[in-house]
Protein backbone atom coordinates (compact mmCIF):
# COMPACT_ATOMS: atom_id res chain seq x y z
CA UNK A 1 0.00 0.00 0.00
CA UNK A 2 1.28 3.27 -0.44
CA UNK A 3 1.67 5.73 2.33
CA UNK A 4 0.43 8.57 2.78
CA UNK A 5 3.19 10.16 4.62
CA UNK A 6 7.15 9.91 4.44
CA UNK A 7 8.90 10.87 6.77
CA UNK A 8 12.75 11.77 5.56
CA UNK A 9 15.56 12.26 7.95
CA UNK A 10 19.35 13.05 7.21
CA UNK A 11 21.71 12.48 9.98
CA UNK A 12 24.98 12.71 10.07
CA UNK A 13 27.14 12.58 13.30
CA UNK A 14 24.34 13.26 15.59
CA UNK A 15 24.58 10.48 17.89
CA UNK A 16 23.91 12.98 20.84
CA UNK A 17 20.53 13.94 19.28
CA UNK A 18 19.13 11.11 16.81
CA UNK A 19 17.14 9.42 19.19
CA UNK A 20 15.55 12.10 20.41
CA UNK A 21 14.47 12.96 16.61
CA UNK A 22 13.29 9.75 16.11
CA UNK A 23 11.40 9.55 19.62
CA UNK A 24 9.49 12.46 18.20
CA UNK A 25 8.78 10.66 14.68
CA UNK A 26 7.74 7.11 16.31
CA UNK A 27 5.42 9.02 18.94
CA UNK A 28 3.15 10.98 16.19
CA UNK A 29 -0.33 10.66 16.21
CA UNK A 30 -0.84 9.93 12.66
CA UNK A 31 -1.45 6.56 11.66
CA UNK A 32 1.78 4.86 11.73
CA UNK A 33 0.65 2.28 9.12
CA UNK A 34 0.30 5.19 6.62
CA UNK A 35 3.72 6.37 7.41
CA UNK A 36 7.45 5.22 6.29
CA UNK A 37 9.96 6.48 7.88
CA UNK A 38 13.30 6.64 6.24
CA UNK A 39 16.94 7.67 7.86
CA UNK A 40 19.57 8.32 5.60
CA UNK A 41 22.96 8.23 7.14
CA UNK A 42 25.41 10.40 5.49
CA UNK A 43 28.50 8.76 6.63
CA UNK A 44 28.33 9.10 10.41
CA UNK A 45 31.52 8.26 12.17
CA UNK A 46 30.31 8.05 15.25
CA UNK A 47 27.77 6.11 16.90
CA UNK A 48 24.35 7.39 14.95
CA UNK A 49 23.70 4.04 13.09
CA UNK A 50 23.55 2.34 16.56
CA UNK A 51 21.30 5.35 17.70
CA UNK A 52 18.50 4.65 14.77
CA UNK A 53 18.73 0.72 14.57
CA UNK A 54 17.03 1.27 18.28
CA UNK A 55 13.58 1.82 15.97
CA UNK A 56 14.41 -0.71 13.13
CA UNK A 57 10.61 -1.94 13.60
CA UNK A 58 9.70 1.72 12.50
CA UNK A 59 13.02 3.18 10.99
CA UNK A 60 14.25 2.06 6.96
CA UNK A 61 18.13 3.12 7.58
CA UNK A 62 19.85 3.35 4.79
CA UNK A 63 23.95 4.35 4.72
CA UNK A 64 26.18 5.88 2.71
CA UNK A 65 29.15 7.64 2.20
CA UNK A 66 29.58 11.26 3.45
CA UNK A 67 28.83 13.52 0.19
CA UNK A 68 26.47 16.62 1.90
CA UNK A 69 22.93 17.10 2.45
CA UNK A 70 21.98 17.12 -1.15
CA UNK A 71 23.44 14.26 -1.69
CA UNK A 72 21.38 12.61 1.35
CA UNK A 73 18.40 14.35 0.00
CA UNK A 74 19.20 12.60 -3.75
CA UNK A 75 19.42 8.95 -2.11
CA UNK A 76 16.61 9.14 -0.04
CA UNK A 77 13.82 11.13 -2.28
CA UNK A 78 14.74 8.07 -4.31
CA UNK A 79 13.67 5.58 -2.34
CA UNK A 80 10.25 7.31 -0.76
CA UNK A 81 6.66 6.19 -1.78
CA UNK A 82 4.67 9.13 -0.17
CA UNK A 83 2.28 11.25 -1.41
CA UNK A 84 3.99 13.68 0.82
CA UNK A 85 7.53 14.08 2.05
CA UNK A 86 7.73 15.61 5.30
CA UNK A 87 11.48 16.62 5.94
CA UNK A 88 13.59 16.66 9.05
CA UNK A 89 17.40 16.85 10.40
CA UNK A 90 18.74 14.42 12.56
CA UNK A 91 19.26 17.29 15.23
CA UNK A 92 15.62 18.47 15.16
CA UNK A 93 12.33 17.14 16.38
CA UNK A 94 8.68 17.19 15.72
CA UNK A 95 5.70 18.07 18.42
CA UNK A 96 3.37 14.93 18.44
CA UNK A 97 0.21 16.57 16.19
CA UNK A 98 2.91 17.59 13.74
CA UNK A 99 2.26 14.96 10.33
CA UNK A 100 -1.58 15.01 11.77
CA UNK A 101 -1.53 19.36 11.39
CA UNK A 102 0.38 19.22 8.09
CA UNK A 103 -1.68 16.34 6.11
CA UNK A 104 -4.59 18.18 7.18
CA UNK A 105 -3.46 21.17 5.67
CA UNK A 106 -2.68 19.79 2.56
CA UNK A 107 -6.17 17.53 2.34
CA UNK A 108 -8.13 21.41 2.69
CA UNK A 109 -6.15 22.36 0.76
CA UNK A 110 -5.89 20.52 -2.55
CA UNK A 111 -3.89 23.51 -4.76
CA UNK A 112 -0.77 23.91 -2.31
CA UNK A 113 2.24 22.64 -3.37
CA UNK A 114 3.92 23.02 0.28
CA UNK A 115 3.70 23.46 3.51
CA UNK A 116 5.33 25.19 6.71
CA UNK A 117 4.94 26.21 10.07
CA UNK A 118 6.30 27.78 13.38
CA UNK A 119 8.88 26.40 15.32
CA UNK A 120 10.62 26.72 18.65
CA UNK A 121 14.49 27.61 18.87
CA UNK A 122 16.53 25.65 21.48
CA UNK A 123 19.88 24.70 22.58
CA UNK A 124 21.93 21.51 22.76
CA UNK A 125 20.47 21.87 26.22
CA UNK A 126 16.98 21.77 24.82
CA UNK A 127 16.46 25.21 26.33
CA UNK A 128 14.18 26.91 24.45
CA UNK A 129 15.65 30.59 23.34
CA UNK A 130 12.49 31.42 21.11
CA UNK A 131 9.20 30.87 19.18
CA UNK A 132 8.67 32.39 15.52
CA UNK A 133 5.19 31.87 14.50
CA UNK A 134 4.14 33.24 11.01
CA UNK A 135 0.91 35.42 10.30
CA UNK A 136 -2.27 32.64 10.90
CA UNK A 137 -3.05 31.27 7.46
CA UNK A 138 0.44 33.39 5.91
CA UNK A 139 0.56 31.99 2.11
CA UNK A 140 3.35 32.35 0.14
CA UNK A 141 2.73 32.78 -3.85
CA UNK A 142 4.73 34.44 -6.82
CA UNK A 143 1.46 35.66 -8.12
CA UNK A 144 2.18 39.42 -6.96
CA UNK A 145 5.62 41.06 -6.57
CA UNK A 146 4.89 43.07 -3.92
CA UNK A 147 3.75 40.11 -1.73
CA UNK A 148 7.03 38.31 -2.99
CA UNK A 149 9.09 40.79 -1.78
CA UNK A 150 7.25 40.92 1.46
CA UNK A 151 7.35 37.37 2.23
CA UNK A 152 10.94 36.96 2.34
CA UNK A 153 11.13 36.46 6.08
CA UNK A 154 8.38 33.99 6.18
CA UNK A 155 11.06 31.56 4.22
CA UNK A 156 12.54 30.37 7.83
CA UNK A 157 9.16 28.49 8.24
CA UNK A 158 9.90 26.16 5.27
CA UNK A 159 13.72 25.87 6.31
CA UNK A 160 13.84 21.59 6.34
CA UNK A 161 12.82 20.70 9.33
CA UNK A 162 9.95 22.50 8.86
CA UNK A 163 8.90 21.77 5.36
CA UNK A 164 6.23 18.92 3.97
CA UNK A 165 6.02 19.12 0.14
CA UNK A 166 3.71 16.88 -2.11
CA UNK A 167 5.42 14.07 -4.06
CA UNK A 168 4.24 15.60 -7.65
CA UNK A 169 5.31 19.29 -6.75
CA UNK A 170 8.48 17.14 -5.61
CA UNK A 171 9.39 15.66 -8.25
CA UNK A 172 8.77 18.96 -10.36
CA UNK A 173 11.45 20.85 -8.42
CA UNK A 174 14.20 18.07 -9.17
CA UNK A 175 17.14 17.40 -9.60
CA UNK A 176 18.73 19.99 -7.36
CA UNK A 177 22.20 20.84 -8.14
CA UNK A 178 25.12 19.14 -6.31
CA UNK A 179 26.80 22.05 -5.51
CA UNK A 180 24.77 23.25 -3.32
CA UNK A 181 25.15 22.67 0.06
CA UNK A 182 21.76 22.51 1.08
CA UNK A 183 18.29 21.99 -0.49
CA UNK A 184 15.57 23.33 1.21
CA UNK A 185 15.26 26.91 -0.33
CA UNK A 186 15.71 25.54 -3.50
CA UNK A 187 12.68 23.39 -3.59
CA UNK A 188 10.46 25.60 -1.41
CA UNK A 189 11.29 28.65 -3.89
CA UNK A 190 9.88 26.16 -6.53
CA UNK A 191 7.11 24.44 -4.85
CA UNK A 192 5.91 28.37 -4.00
CA UNK A 193 6.10 29.18 -7.70
CA UNK A 194 4.33 25.61 -8.34
CA UNK A 195 0.96 25.65 -6.33
CA UNK A 196 2.09 28.36 -3.21
CA UNK A 197 2.60 27.29 -0.13
CA UNK A 198 0.76 27.33 3.61
CA UNK A 199 2.27 28.36 6.78
CA UNK A 200 0.52 27.22 9.74
CA UNK A 201 0.92 29.56 13.02
CA UNK A 202 1.23 26.60 15.28
CA UNK A 203 5.03 25.94 16.45
CA UNK A 204 5.06 22.32 15.55
CA UNK A 205 8.96 21.48 15.40
CA UNK A 206 11.94 22.08 18.01
CA UNK A 207 14.98 23.77 16.01
CA UNK A 208 18.31 23.06 17.41
CA UNK A 209 21.02 25.84 17.17
CA UNK A 210 24.60 24.21 18.75
CA UNK A 211 28.19 24.20 18.27
CA UNK A 212 28.41 21.49 15.15
CA UNK A 213 25.61 23.16 13.40
CA UNK A 214 26.59 23.79 9.73
CA UNK A 215 25.14 26.79 9.15
CA UNK A 216 23.66 28.84 12.07
CA UNK A 217 25.11 29.74 15.39
CA UNK A 218 25.25 32.66 18.30
CA UNK A 219 28.73 33.63 16.77
CA UNK A 220 29.13 32.34 13.12
CA UNK A 221 32.53 31.39 12.05
CA UNK A 222 33.78 31.89 9.18
CA UNK A 223 33.18 28.28 7.69
CA UNK A 224 29.69 28.96 8.02
CA UNK A 225 29.37 32.30 6.55
CA UNK A 226 31.25 30.66 3.60
CA UNK A 227 28.62 27.92 3.61
CA UNK A 228 25.35 30.37 3.56
CA UNK A 229 28.48 32.40 0.66
CA UNK A 230 27.64 28.96 -1.40
CA UNK A 231 24.12 28.76 -0.51
CA UNK A 232 23.18 32.12 -1.67
CA UNK A 233 25.19 32.21 -5.11
CA UNK A 234 23.78 28.96 -6.00
CA UNK A 235 20.41 29.87 -5.42
CA UNK A 236 20.88 33.43 -7.56
CA UNK A 237 22.72 31.23 -9.98
CA UNK A 238 20.34 28.45 -10.71
CA UNK A 239 16.68 29.79 -9.32
CA UNK A 240 15.86 32.35 -12.08
CA UNK A 241 15.89 29.72 -14.60
CA UNK A 242 13.97 27.20 -12.66
CA UNK A 243 11.39 29.56 -10.98
CA UNK A 244 10.90 30.84 -15.18
CA UNK A 245 10.07 27.37 -16.60
CA UNK A 246 7.52 27.38 -13.62
CA UNK A 247 5.61 30.56 -14.89
CA UNK A 248 6.95 33.19 -12.49
CA UNK A 249 7.23 36.61 -13.82
CA UNK A 250 10.82 38.33 -13.94
CA UNK A 251 9.40 40.81 -11.54
CA UNK A 252 8.41 38.41 -8.75
CA UNK A 253 11.88 36.62 -9.34
CA UNK A 254 13.82 39.77 -8.52
CA UNK A 255 11.08 40.41 -5.65
CA UNK A 256 12.06 36.89 -4.39
CA UNK A 257 16.00 37.45 -4.60
CA UNK A 258 16.33 40.00 -3.61
CA UNK A 259 17.59 39.90 -0.05
CA UNK A 260 19.98 37.30 -1.46
CA UNK A 261 21.30 39.13 -3.38
CA UNK A 262 22.15 42.17 -1.17
CA UNK A 263 23.07 39.46 1.27
CA UNK A 264 25.27 37.73 -1.34
CA UNK A 265 27.18 41.29 -2.07
CA UNK A 266 27.55 41.81 1.65
CA UNK A 267 29.17 38.54 2.23
CA UNK A 268 31.25 38.07 -0.61
CA UNK A 269 33.71 41.60 0.89
CA UNK A 270 33.64 40.49 4.28
CA UNK A 271 34.94 37.02 3.36
CA UNK A 272 37.09 37.81 0.82
CA UNK A 273 37.64 41.42 0.69
CA UNK A 274 37.29 44.17 -2.27
CA UNK A 275 37.24 48.10 -3.19
CA UNK A 276 35.65 50.18 -0.94
CA UNK A 277 33.26 51.65 -3.29
CA UNK A 278 31.85 48.03 -3.87
CA UNK A 279 31.34 48.30 0.06
CA UNK A 280 29.02 50.94 -0.61
CA UNK A 281 27.41 49.69 -3.34
CA UNK A 282 26.80 46.69 -0.89
CA UNK A 283 25.35 48.59 1.89
CA UNK A 284 23.47 50.97 -0.40
CA UNK A 285 21.93 48.24 -1.75
CA UNK A 286 20.89 46.37 1.55
CA UNK A 287 19.54 50.37 2.76
CA UNK A 288 16.96 50.23 -0.20
CA UNK A 289 16.40 46.36 -0.44
CA UNK A 290 16.00 46.27 3.86
CA UNK A 291 13.96 49.74 4.42
CA UNK A 292 11.81 52.72 3.41
CA UNK A 293 10.15 55.65 4.36
CA UNK A 294 13.29 56.65 6.17
CA UNK A 295 13.23 59.80 8.89
CA UNK A 296 15.77 62.84 8.44
CA UNK A 297 17.68 61.71 11.28
CA UNK A 298 17.99 58.11 9.41
CA UNK A 299 19.10 59.73 6.51
CA UNK A 300 21.88 61.55 8.23
CA UNK A 301 22.73 58.32 10.03
CA UNK A 302 23.02 55.96 7.06
CA UNK A 303 24.69 59.15 4.85
CA UNK A 304 27.77 58.65 7.84
CA UNK A 305 27.79 54.73 7.15
CA UNK A 306 28.02 54.99 3.34
CA UNK A 307 30.81 57.61 3.97
CA UNK A 308 32.61 54.97 6.43
CA UNK A 309 32.35 52.12 3.99
CA UNK A 310 34.68 54.98 1.49
CA UNK A 311 37.12 55.55 3.78
CA UNK A 312 38.60 51.79 5.31
CA UNK A 313 38.93 48.42 3.51
CA UNK A 314 36.24 46.37 2.99
CA UNK A 315 36.70 43.85 5.80
CA UNK A 316 37.68 46.54 8.47
CA UNK A 317 34.41 47.95 7.88
CA UNK A 318 32.55 45.12 8.08
CA UNK A 319 34.45 44.28 11.53
CA UNK A 320 34.20 47.72 12.27
CA UNK A 321 29.71 46.77 11.96
CA UNK A 322 30.49 43.49 13.84
CA UNK A 323 31.50 45.02 17.46
CA UNK A 324 28.92 47.37 16.45
CA UNK A 325 25.92 45.24 16.17
CA UNK A 326 27.92 43.04 19.17
CA UNK A 327 27.82 45.76 21.46
CA UNK A 328 24.11 46.92 21.30
CA UNK A 329 24.14 50.08 19.22
CA UNK A 330 21.74 49.88 17.30
CA UNK A 331 19.49 51.62 20.09
CA UNK A 332 21.80 54.55 19.89
CA UNK A 333 20.48 54.58 16.44
CA UNK A 334 17.08 54.56 16.51
CA UNK A 335 16.98 56.97 18.74
CA UNK A 336 18.94 59.22 16.12
CA UNK A 337 16.53 58.04 13.36
CA UNK A 338 14.30 55.46 11.91
CA UNK A 339 12.86 53.59 9.20
CA UNK A 340 10.24 51.27 8.06
CA UNK A 341 10.84 47.78 7.20
CA UNK A 342 9.90 46.55 4.05
CA UNK A 343 10.04 43.13 5.09
CA UNK A 344 7.75 42.93 8.22
CA UNK A 345 9.83 41.03 11.78
CA UNK A 346 8.60 37.92 12.17
CA UNK A 347 6.21 37.21 15.24
CA UNK A 348 8.51 36.21 18.14
CA UNK A 349 8.40 35.38 21.50
CA UNK A 350 11.67 35.01 23.32
CA UNK A 351 12.47 32.94 26.60
CA UNK A 352 16.28 32.21 27.11
CA UNK A 353 15.47 30.18 30.63
CA UNK A 354 12.26 27.92 29.56
CA UNK A 355 13.32 24.29 29.53
CA UNK A 356 10.96 21.69 27.69
CA UNK A 357 8.89 19.47 29.87
CA UNK A 358 10.89 16.44 31.23
CA UNK A 359 14.52 17.57 30.22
Amino acid sequence: MTPQLTVLVNTYNHERFIERCLLSVVEQDFPANETEVIVVDDGSTDHTAEMVRKFQSRVRLIRKENGGQVSAFNTGVAEARGKIIAFLDGDDWWATNKLTAVFRAFEENQQIAAVGHGYFEVDEHDSVRAKWMPEPGCRLTFERPDLVFRSRSSRTFLGTSRLAIRESALARTLPVPVELPFFDNFVFAQAIAIGGALLLAEPLCYYRVHSSNLFISDAPTEQQRRTRYRVLCGLLEHLPARLKTLGASDAAISAFLAFDQAEAARLKLMLNGGWSWETFRAEYMNFHVHYRDPDWGYRVFKNFVLLSTLLMPPKSFYRMRGWYAKHGFRRLRERVGSASLTAPDLAVVRDRTQKIAGH
